[in-house]
């Protein structure tokens, strides 16, 4: 998609990869204190042995002081970090020990829809039983407690909700939750001793006015002891997403409080049994909690680069929201963060006709069509979940300005075509 590494978190992965470089006088020295210091926390000094199960302990404790920095002060500590292969590996992990009992008494696990499909593929694959509960698409995506609540009765009668997963900020819907709802949607889980998870990987990726990100773990202290002491909460960030955009490293963590002893100390040996995350991915994430600092040497071209990438994410969003909701048939809410369009398309009822004749949901026919006549790559809404009778697909917003302003004026052309042609 065109967009450059981070200098800074390449050199130190390449430091530690080949100590050798360590001499090199084409290496700023604050990338060499980092990439020592990660070299000294591995055995044999190496990034080639196995770590720790949870991972290296010196990139824990770096953790553990950037989410207390990220989130004003509250305390964290590096025994609740567990470094992970990217977020994925930790919420599977996470939904493995929550997983049990049979029939009535099998574990339910609430997921947003939209939903990343990772959520239901691990419920799947665990056979436990999937809860869906709508995001409120009019009112921009947002998260109501009375859907959470329809949605928990329902699903008693035929499993036992025990997990409650949201996506903050969303993917694929691109919504960034305001304080009073995370506030709601804590009092909720507490009020029906649910677990929840908080898929926090695109807490960097904030664009509208107005929006902020608001850590869980962060509200959830202020709310007082009564929450902070009983609620149990595993938040997940990683490497792959924010301005890095490093996925194949595989790097993750996640933190997770308020586990009975017992319950992690099986938490751990199930990650032992998977040894460990990738040491190189283990690094890459230190970067992202433990980047340069005002006073050393790399500070005024990492910031440069970091924001560059985020000003661009921005003007994106805003671009594709404003080109989407000039065509006729699609409508689009506010990219509030993340990296991706959602917009709702309408289709025809001759286009879903023919949709079914060829045994093809209406929103898949669509993006086919859209792929062989433009050669545009988008996901189907239906691959995502989406309300009965409504249209959707999801669309990054990572091309670079000028290719995506042709994209979209590829996709508003093909749109009103076949508009035209099924009308």
């Amino acid at each position: 998609m065109g967009q450059r590494p981070i200098t800074f978190l390449r050199q130190v992965v390449a430091l530690c990869t080949y100590p050798n470089l360590l001499d090199s006088p084409s290496f700023p020295e604050d990338a060499k204190k980092r990439a020592r210091r990660i070299l000294q926390g591995c055995g044999g000094n190496s990034l080639g042995s196995y770590s720790a199960s949870q991972g290296i302990n010196c990139i824990r404790e770096d953790v553990a002081s950037y989410i207390e920095r990220r989130d004003g002060g509250v305390p964290a500590d590096p025994d609740n970090i567990y470094l992970t292969t990217g977020a994925s590996d930790g919420i599977a992990t996470i939904l493995k020990i929550l997983v049990s009992g049979g029939g009535k008494s099998r574990t339910g696990v609430m997921i947003p829809i939209p939903q990343y499909p990772l959520y239901s593929a691990a419920i799947s694959e665990l056979d436990a039983i999937q809860v869906n509960y709508y995001l409120d698409e009019e009112n921009c995506w947002a998260l109501n407690v009375n859907e959470l609540r329809r949605s928990l009765n329902e699903a008693k009668a035929y499993c036992n909700p025990k997990v409650l997963c949201i996506i903050n900020p969303g993917n694929p819907t691109g919504q960034v939750q305001n304080r009073k709802c995370i506030e709601d949607v804590i009092h909720f889980a507490w009020e029906e001793k649910l677990f929840l998870l908080a898929d926090e990987v695109y807490q960097d990726n904030v664009y509208s006015e107005g929006c902020q990100f608001h850590s869980f773990k962060k509200i959830l202290y202020e709310m007082g002891p009564e929450y902070y002491n009983n609620v149990e909460l595993a938040s997940f960030h990683s490497t792959s997403k924010g301005y890095m955009g490093e996925c194949g490293y595989r790097g993750g963590y996640m933190e997770v409080i308020n586990l009975h002893p017992e319950i992690k100390g099986q938490l751990v040996k199930l990650l032992s049994v998977r040894l460990c995350p990738p040491v190189s991915g283990q690094a890459a994430m230190d970067i992202v909690v433990n980047p340069p600092i005002p006073g050393e040497e790399s500070y005024s071209q990492f910031i440069k680069e970091k924001e560059c990438v985020l000003n661009n994410l921005a003007k994106k969003a805003k671009l594709t929201e404003d080109m989407f909701n000039k065509v006729p048939g699609i409508h689009c809410n506010p990219l509030q963060g993340a990296m991706y369009a959602f917009p709702r398309i309408f289709i025809p009822s001759k286009a879903i006709e023919e949709a079914k004749a060829h045994k093809m949901a209406p929103d898949m026919f669509y993006c086919m069509k859209l792929l062989e006549e433009t050669g545009i790559c988008v996901v189907p809404g239906s691959g995502f979940g989406q309300r009965e009778g409504s249209y959707h697909f999801r669309m990054t917003i990572l091309p670079p300005v000028e290719k995506l302003k042709i994209l979209l004026e590829k996709v508003k052309d093909f749109h009103i075509k076949f508009l035209e042609k099924y009308a």
